[in-house]
C-alpha cells in the first residue's frame, strides 16, 4: 500500500460525492492518504463527523499498547496511519457569466458569523431545487424536492444528486444524459440561484480565518489574460493560494499555473476533487493516477494557517 498522499480537495455526500465523512476517513487510510482537506460545496455539515471520527481513531491507537502491536505478527505500521482532516469548503461563485469556485481551507467552521452567512447559500439552493422540481414535473418526472431530500438525506442537494435520481427512477441511462437533456447549464429544467462573486467569497473564508484558494483554474477555459485579470483582483480582495495541482491537469497546464501562483505571491495547493461514484475516474489522493501533492504543500499551508506563512 502507498503512503503519504496529500488530497486538499475531496468531497462527501453531505454535497455532491458518494461517500460519508466517516467513509471517507476510513477510505483514507486504505489508501495511505496522510491528510485531506473536506471541501464540500457551500456546507461545513460534513466537518463535524469526519474531523471527530479521526480525532476518535487516533485515541483509540494512543491507547493500545504499540510494543505488543509492533511485535504481533503481520502487524503492518502503515494501516495505522490515521489522516489529519483539514476542514475546508468550496464556494460556488460568479464571475463575468462564468461558474467560479473557491476554496477555504483550515477555516474555522463553528464560526458564528460565518454559519450565519452559510444560512443565506442554503436558502438560496432550496429556492432553486423547488423551482427546479417544478419545471421537472412539467416535463412529466416524478419528482418533489422533498423526495430528493428523502433519497439523499443530510446531503446538500445538487445538480449531481438530480442525475442520481433520473438515474435510479429509469429516466436516463447515464449521468451524462441528465446533464445533456435535463440539467445541464442550457437546458429547460435548468434554474440558476443566486450567487456571490468569488472576492466575497474569499472575504468570507478570511472571516472564518481560513486560507481562500482559486480552485481549478484551467477549468474555466479563459484567456491568459482574463485568468490574470481574475487573480489579481481576487489576490486584492485577500486570495491566498491558487489549487495549482490536480487531477487533470498536464504538466504544462501545472507549470503554468505555478507560475501564476508565482507571479502574484499566492501558496500553491492541489488536490483530486474527489467525489466517489460520481467522478468514477477520479480516485483520493491520486486522481486519474498521476496527482502528486507535496508534502511541502502542506507545510506551507499549516504555516500560513497558524499565522507564520
Amino acid at each position: 500500500m502507498s503512503s503519504g498522499f496529500i488530497d486538499l480537495h475531496v468531497h462527501s455526500n453531505c454535497s455532491d460525492g458518494t461517500l460519508s465523512p466517516k467513509e471517507l476517513v476510513d477510505y483514507a487510510i486504505q489508501k495511505g492518504v496522510k491528510a485531506f482537506a473536506l471541501t464540500d460545496h457551500d456546507t461545513v455539515s460534513s466537518l463535524e463527523e469526519a474531523i471527530s471520527y479521526a480525532e476518535y481513531l487516533k485515541n483509540d491507537l494512543s491507547s493500545q499498547n504499540d510494543m505488543q502491536k509492533q511485535t504481533a505478527a503481520g502487524f503492518n505500521p502503515a494501516a495505522y496511519c490515521i489522516p489529519e482532516v483539514i476542514p475546508g469548503i468550496e464556494f460556488s461563485t460568479e464571475y463575468q457569466e462564468r461558474d467560479i469556485h473557491i476554496l477555504g481551507l483550515y477555516i474555522d467552521y463553528k464560526k458564528e458569523a460565518f454559519t450565519e452567512k452559510l444560512q443565506t447559500f442554503v436558502d438560496s439552493r432550496i429556492l432553486r431545487n423547488r423551482k427546479m422540481c417544478a419545471l421537472l414535473r412539467e416535463g412529466g418526472i416524478d419528482i418533489s424536492y422533498e423526495q430528493l431530500l428523502a433519497e439523499f438525506p443530510d446531503a446538500v442537494i445538487t445538480r449531481a444528486h438530480y442525475a442520481r435520481f433520473l438515474l435510479n427512477h429509469g429516466y436516463i441511462k447515464s449521468i451524462t444524459e441528465a446533464f445533456e437533456r435535463y440539467v445541464g447549464d442550457r437546458c429547460p429544467y435548468f434554474v440558476p440561484r443566486e450567487k456571490v462573486t468569488p472576492q466575497e467569497a474569499v472575504r468570507l473564508i478570511l472571516e472564518a480565518d481560513g486560507i481562500p484558494v482559486l480552485a481549478h483554474p484551467i477549468l474555466y477555459r479563459m484567456s491568459d489574460s482574463r485568468l490574470d485579470e481574475l487573480t489579481a483582483s481576487l489576490k486584492q480582495a485577500g486570495l491566498m493560494g491558487i489549487e495549482a495541482i490536480y487531477s487533470t491537469y498536464t504538466l504544462g497546464e501545472e507549470r503554468q499555473m505555478k507560475a501564476l501562483a508565482g507571479k502574484y505571491g499566492l501558496l500553491i495547493t492541489g488536490g483530486s476533487d474527489f467525489h466517489g461514484a460520481n467522478k468514477p475516474k477520479i480516485d483520493l489522493g491520486t486522481g486519474t493516477g498521476r496527482l502528486c501533492v507535496p508534502e511541502e504543500v502542506l507545510e506551507q499551508l499549516r504555516r500560513r494557517a497558524q499565522g507564520n506563512g
